[in-house]
């Protein structure tokens, strides 16, 4: 039967499979890919590599990546993939042997390896999951793919948690070693290391720049990177990050845990001077998960708005108090969650980190929304793709409750 048409019961994952592998079969037959073809999308053009590369912090981590793969990669058996935050891969390294072979599965260069067009597979498991995932043989969903096992990381910019990529290593099945996913897994979070090295030398080469210009300023101000970490302040005690607009520009904005600010650009950052009528509590909230990996909250008001990227974890939390209005104790909220009532110190850590992000729009004793903020969440168009990879307990039940309306 024609995937596109097929009832997913006759379609079915292997009779073994883990819950995060026949949710992924699932979600690759509702997208129309084809188990003997897949659903190819088309490449990017070398112009359109060289771009990505050259926008993207993976360019600079590399090396490192390279120099921890090393021994895999003199082992004729493996081929490195590293992709972007969307799938597409930018780099693709190995043996010149086992990787014109490779490429004729499309794990190349340009290749898109997202989940509605390559099925279930590594890169796609950890794209929608964020962590180390393993996908081995037969869990691949597109046939072709079944020899292969594939081990792959998530690469995560410790700078502001955006997710930057994904680094992949493909064996014949029949060769792999579990150790491999431990080994890539290892060498992200070095990779990881060094980007945060290099952060804290630009803070601290920002804070060098900034410190005369805020000793001549009057009232409460502070430099930050373009990160929104401190650099230096003057006359205010500075928050640990400054969640700044996607965007950034010179002149006034609104900043939720601060106020009306006006941006000035320094060199590596930018200077905030604080407005003296203390933070604004805005006015509207609006959640955006129509996405399959990336969700966004926007804060706005009559001073303006704001837009910043979630981590998955804030996704859930904010659409969990979105679906109730009245609250939820720290207990109800690790539920939600974990399914465990008693993980209360984890919600109420990731609570005090996601209030410190969004300003004025939560309240607590019960956490909620504030008074007088509206809130609205924008939902995809299939209940399957609300938070696709998230198995907290509130977001499948919103699946299962949203199928019943």
């Amino acid at each position: 039967m024609h995937p596109r048409t097929a009832d997913p019961v006759s379609f079915p994952a292997p009779a073994t499979a883990r819950p995060m592998i026949a949710e992924s079969w699932l979600r690759s037959l509702r997208h129309g890919v084809d188990p003997d073809v897949g659903r190819p999308a088309r490449p990017l053009s070398t112009d359109q590599i060289v771009t990505r590369r050259q926008g993207s912090p993976l360019a600079e981590l590399m090396p490192v990546v390279r120099e921890g793969l090393r021994a895999v990669l003199e082992d004729e058996r493996h081929v490195l993939l590293v992709t972007d935050a969307q799938g597409w891969v930018l780099w693709q390294e190995g043996s010149r042997q086992l990787r014109r072979s490779a490429e004729r599965l499309e794990l190349a260069e340009g290749a898109y390896w997202g989940e509605e067009s390559a099925g279930t597979n590594g890169i796609a498991a950890a794209l929608a999951t964020r962590r180390p995932e393993r996908v081995h043989a037969e869990e691949h969903y597109v046939t072709a793919l079944r020899t292969l096992d594939c081990a792959a990381a998530p690469l995560h910019d410790p700078r502001d948690g955006r997710l930057l990529g994904v680094v992949n290593v493909t064996s014949p099945a029949s060769l792999a070693h579990p150790s491999t996913l431990a080994l890539v897994t290892a060498i992200t979070r070095v990779a990881e290391g060094e980007l945060r090295a290099r952060h804290w030398e630009s803070v601290n080469r920002l804070r060098s720049i900034a410190a005369p210009v805020l000793a001549r300023l009057d009232g409460a101000a502070l430099a930050v990177d373009a990160s929104g970490w401190p650099a230096a302040a003057t006359g205010m005690v500075p928050p640990d990050r400054v969640p700044l607009p996607r965007s950034p520009q010179a002149g006034t904005v609104w900043l939720p845990s601060l106020g009306s600010c006006t941006m000035e650009p320094l060199p590596g950052g930018w200077l905030v001077r604080v407005g003296t009528q203390g933070p604004t509590v805005p006015s509207r909230v609006v959640l955006d998960v129509t996405g399959a990996r990336s969700w966004t909250v926007t804060v706005g008001g009559a001073v303006g708005s704001w837009s910043h990227e979630l981590s998955p974890r804030h996704t859930e939390l904010l659409l969990v108090l979105a679906l109730h209005p009245d609250g939820r104790s720290a207990a109800q909220l690790a539920q939600d969650l974990f399914g465990d009532p008693r993980r209360v110190v984890t919600v109420r850590a990731e609570m005090s980190r996601l209030r410190r992000t969004v300003g004025g729009v939560l309240a607590h004793r019960p956490y909620r929304f504030a008074d007088n903020v509206s809130v609205e969440v924008l939902r995809p168009d299939h209940p399957a793709d609300l938070l696709p990879a998230s198995t907290a307990p509130a977001v499948v039940a919103a699946r299962r409750d949203w199928v019943g309306t």
